[in-house]
């Protein structure tokens, strides 16, 4: 799973999620396709502003989605489907795993 695209965040403040995982070496197809779904799924939320995601071949991956509030993220959190996913991450597809949310303050960049 990779993303090639920033996320077009607006100027701060807002929140990110910061998922930072290990995998374990089992269901690569079902994980992808889980992921994808809930990538998409995210993206429906009210307050979703954007997701960036990379993993590497030793199956560490971070991704970072943007939210407006810190409710945005608590109802994305106890979504069902995402319970779902998180359900499923903890039994079959994550060794580890930690979950940071931060408030963006300042952000800045070249394009």
């Amino acid at each position: 799973m990779h993303s090639a695209i920033f996320a077009n965040t607006p100027q701060p403040p807002y929140y990110a999620v910061i998922f930072t995982s290990q995998r374990s070496d089992t269901e690569h197809q079902a994980y992808a396709d889980m992921a994808d779904a809930m990538v998409a799924l995210a993206g429906q939320q009210p307050g979703f502003l954007g997701a960036e995601s990379c993993r590497g071949s030793d199956g560490l991956g971070i991704t970072v989605s943007y939210w407006q509030t810190e409710d945005d993220i608590r109802r994305w959190k106890a979504h069902s489907d995402h319970l779902i996913a998180q359900r499923m991450g903890t039994e079959r597809w994550y060794a580890h795993y930690a979950v940071r949310v931060a408030k963006v303050e300042r952000a800045y960049g070249m394009r």
